[in-house]
Formats: structure tokens, C-alpha cells, sequence
């Protein structure tokens, strides 16, 4: 008996990335400049987690040009993080972000150990930190506290952080303690 899950098949196309360049020739056949600018209609950006089980614009009802989307490695407020919401906020006019963290992250599974084997392999420590954590819920109202204190922000009285479930899709919203 196999223990492996049974893989999807391989694209008809030479590569995932073939693929996608072909998908995309199919959207644009049908494209229509819609006339907007980079500056968010609904003036809001939200930071999220790159997990690909995670549709944020259909989770939040979000349409093409209502928000800016942040997301990286468990959705934490980085340096680079920042920077985005800078732009974001002084140059593009947003004035909320939105923290959406998300159940059974894989940033809960590993540690900052990972930089240290990562430099073993590699011989190079990277510069970035890990932000591994395992209580998601103090994880999300760290980031609100880095958003909330951030001297190049602006807007920081409009920040709310959420827990995604990956199961039911619903949102639960931290409060600060």
C-alpha cells in the first residue's frame, strides 16, 4: 500500500510556467483596459499570506482595483512589508490595512533553526528572519503593533487583524489585549 497521495497529472504543456503564459494569452484575448489608476478604489491595503489555499479577493468580495494586496510567508508585517505599506499609504492613498493571518500556517511548523540550515547548506546565514511563531493569534497582534508604530506610516488608527480559517473560510477578528 502507497503512503504518497496521488499526484495531479503533468500540464499538456511543457511547464507549470508554459501554462500560465498560455492562460494568460487567453485572458488577454478577451482584456479590456478597464481605465483605473494604482490608486486603490476602496483605499485600504491588506497584508495576507501567500498560502495558496487562501482566494483572498473572493474571501473578502474584493473586485480588480478596490484594495492593495501584500503577501508574503505567513503574512507578517516585515521591513518589506513596510516599505509596500509606505508606498501604499503616501503615495497612493490608502488609509486601512487589513491583517490576515490564516489556521494551521506553515510558519507554525518550523523555527528560526531554519536559517541556520539553510546557511549550512548554502554557506551563506540569509538576512531575513524566519517569523516563525506558533500562537497565531500573538502573531497578528504583533503585526498590528509593527504597523501601529511604524514611523514612515501615516494611517495607523485603521488596522485590524484576522485569523483565516482554512477550513471554513470565515474570518475571526484579534483585538489588542
Amino acid at each position: 500500500m502507497s503512503t504518497t497521495a496521488p499526484q495531479p497529472p503533468e500540464p499538456a504543456i511543457g511547464s507549470v510556467t508554459d501554462r500560465l503564459v498560455d492562460a494568460n494569452r487567453r485572458y488577454a484575448a478577451d482584456f479590456h483596459d478597464p481605465g483605473m489608476d494604482a490608486h486603490p478604489v476602496l483605499k485600504v491595503a491588506v497584508v495576507a499570506c501567500m498560502d495558496a489555499r487562501i482566494d483572498l479577493h473572493a474571501a473578502l468580495g474584493l473586485e480588480l482595483g478596490d484594495c492593495h494586496t501584500i503577501r508574503n510567508a505567513g503574512g507578517v508585517v516585515t521591513d518589506d512589508t513596510i516599505r509596500s505599506l509606505t508606498i501604499s499609504q503616501r503615495a497612493l492613498g490608502t488609509r486601512s490595512v487589513v491583517l490576515i493571518h490564516h489556521t494551521n500556517c506553515g510558519l507554525q511548523s518550523i523555527t528560526e533553526d531554519f536559517r541556520t540550515e539553510l546557511e549550512h547548506e548554502v554557506g551563506q546565514r540569509p538576512t531575513w528572519a524566519v517569523e516563525a511563531f506558533t500562537d497565531v493569534d500573538q502573531d497578528v497582534r504583533q503585526s498590528m503593533a509593527r504597523v501601529r508604530t511604524s514611523p514612515f506610516l501615516v494611517h495607523t488608527d485603521d488596522v485590524r487583524g484576522f485569523v483565516f480559517d482554512v477550513h471554513t473560510g470565515l474570518l475571526r477578528e484579534i483585538t489588542t489585549q
